[in-house]
């Protein structure tokens, strides 16, 4: 799936992975990939300025560490973006139920 098809829901999806705990970068990216069996598999220039994007607007917060010798980055959920994800996932639904209504398996009845 490509970063385009997206559009509108990186930052969600990014939220929704930082819920479960702190993550540096790769591992975020080796997590969407996880969780949608490969279907998702962004590359760096796409989750990086999302999560600088999400941390500018308080929903994530970033640390400094070395692990084995090497500095990364870790990023973690904020209490706003708690909310965010909240209002994120209700959107969702009410988006999802109303395209369902046209797009799902089951035919109109006739008119």
């Amino acid at each position: 799936m490509k970063a385009q098809a997206l559009h509108g829901h990186l930052d969600a999806l990014l939220l929704a992975v930082l819920e479960r705990g702190a993550l540096h970068g790769y591992a975020i990216i080796e997590a969407l990939r996880a969780r949608s069996e490969g279907a998702l598999d962004l590359p760096t220039g796409t989750i990086y300025p999302a999560l600088r994007r999400l941390e500018r607007a308080g929903h994530v917060a970033s640390s400094w560490s070395t692990v084995n010798g090497r500095e990364r980055r870790t990023y973690e959920l904020t209490d706003s973006g708690r909310r965010a994800l909240a209002g994120e996932r209700a959107g969702w639904r009410e988006f999802s139920a109303t395209v369902g209504q046209f797009l799902g398996d089951t035919p109109p009845p006739p008119a």
